[in-house]
Parts: structure tokens; C-alpha cells; sequence
């Protein structure tokens, strides 16, 4: 079942990521991120962006502090 997201034009996808178009341009060429041809336009589903932030975020490191003797 396809749930119906806002679809996203380039320039509206590089701004929800806070990038430029042609970043979006190039995960959407090396098949990174799935997308919609409308006619000859793309479009990304708002759900794709929010996937792809979860996907791409790196957990901090946690240091544990050395008991000293």
C-alpha cells in the first residue's frame, strides 16, 4: 500500500535537507534514494527524506571514564 506523501520537487527536497539541489540530484543518479518520475519531472515522497535523515544519522560515541585505583 502507498500512503500518499507530499511530493517533492528537487530544490524542495535540498531544503528539508539543508543542501544544495545538485546533492539531491546526485543520490538520485547513484540510486540512493528512491523517486518519481512525474512526465520529466522528479518528485521525492516527504517519507524517502525522512528514511533517508534516519538511515544517514550517526549515534554519538559514549566514553566511559576509567575507574582510577
Amino acid at each position: 500500500m502507498v500512503t500518499m506523501d507530499r511530493l517533492l520537487s528537487v530544490e524542495e527536497a535540498a531544503e528539508a535537507l539543508n543542501t544544495k539541489p545538485r546533492f539531491v540530484r546526485r543520490l538520485i543518479e547513484e540510486r540512493r534514494i528512491e523517486y518519481i518520475k512525474v512526465g520529466t519531472h522528479v518528485r521525492i515522497r516527504e517519507s524517502v527524506i525522512a528514511a533517508y535523515l534516519l538511515e544517514n544519522t550517526v549515534a554519538p560515541v559514549v566514553r566511559r571514564l576509567r575507574a582510577v585505583a
